[in-house]
């Protein structure tokens, strides 16, 4: 592993650049090892100077210091792999913001590639009351400056300099597709009465665990049952109404018959939640998030992708800076 003299401190103290995050030793000669995944974040508050504070972590076993992270489990969400990890090691609820360039580098010869977002503590003031133990016995709120020199890693580094390229500040906007309702030629009633099915409900009961991870966004659905029924867990266990939007419904698309929706009054919904800056979860129907999804990159002024339909049970992560600036954009399955 990577580490870096404790003293050395050329170029972290000037302007923040992105870095590679795959040096080109990374794998076995003419071959390809899976990498060990892990998922981690830059956890940051307002420390009341030019640049944040951010929290490090010692471990004793090897008298190091480092951002915090971990292995995800087997099956386990990257997402809510890296919340956990998060609070194991620091004790702190982290509240996922932009994601950052993932970090590669070799562990004991085997690539290990970190997966890292921005993110802030879940209690105001990020009040720090962490039992030492065996693994991480110091969790500090250290300044910006005083946190690139003291990391052991120069791929923590990496880390902080990505941080500091983008804003700190942003909101989450999550465009869900809406969750597995079976095959609707079988349904014979009015398709906005679909229900889901057994993979969708159970794939609502996982969702508020992800949706956990973004804080408590409000929540806006498609009238259609299969819509409202994919938020009900999450509404239920966070405490969020869940407001319907008839703008997001699609309607008419039962058997021998043609979906109805409007593209126009679809985006100019849209348009008025990223407008508001509050974090928030669409739930729609694969017809039109690939509508909701130009108008937010139009708006913002990003480039359009040629992929931005979804999966059912997936969902687009739409991150927007002060100013209607976009930080970020980043796409999961329910399911991992």
């Amino acid at each position: 592993m990577e580490s870096r003299d404790q003293t050395q401190t050329e170029g972290v103290l000037g302007q923040p650049r992105f870095t590679s995050a795959f040096p080109p030793r990374d794998t076995a000669v003419g071959g390809y090892l899976e990498p060990i995944r892990a998922g981690g974040a830059v956890l940051w508050r307002d420390g009341g100077g030019a640049e944040p504070e951010i929290v490090l972590i010692r471990r004793p076993d090897r008298d190091d210091w480092t951002l915090p992270k971990g292995k995800l489990k087997n099956g386990e969400h990257l997402i809510t792999g890296a919340v956990r990890e998060v609070r194991e090691e620091t004790g702190l609820i982290p509240v996922l913001g932009r994601r950052l360039p993932p970090q590669r580098y070799l562990k004991d010869g085997w690539p290990k590639q970190v997966e890292w977002w921005a993110a802030t503590p879940a209690e105001p003031g990020g009040a720090i009351d962490y039992v030492p133990n065996e693994e991480v016995d110091v969790v500090e709120w250290v300044p910006m400056k005083d946190a690139l020199a003291r990391l052991t890693y120069e791929h923590d580094v990496h880390v902080l300099d990505n941080f500091r390229a983008g804003p700190a500040e942003t909101f989450p906007v999550i465009v869900l597709r809406h969750l597995s309702a079976g095959e609707k030629r079988a349904w014979r009633d009015n398709d906005l009465l679909r229900p889901l099915d057994e993979a969708g409900r159970a794939d609502a009961l996982a969702l508020p665990r992800v949706l956990a991870s973004y804080g408590r966004p409000r929540a806006v659905s498609s009238a259609a049952a299969r819509c409202t029924e994919s938020l009900l867990p999450y509404s239920v266990e966070s405490d969020v109404p869940v407001r319907t939007e008839r703008a997001f419904t699609v309607r008419g698309a039962g058997r021998g018959e043609s979906p109805e929706f409007d593209v126009e009054a679809a985006r100019e919904a849209f348009e008025g939640v990223l407008s508001e800056g509050r974090p928030t979860v669409v739930c729609t129907h694969g017809e039109l998030v690939p509508h909701l999804m130009r108008e937010a990159l139009d708006r913002l002024g990003a480039p359009v992708s040629q992929q931005l339909g979804l999966r059912k049970g997936s969902f687009w992560v739409v991150h927007v800076a002060a100013g209607g600036v976009l930080a970020g954009v980043e796409r999961h399955a329910i399911r991992g």
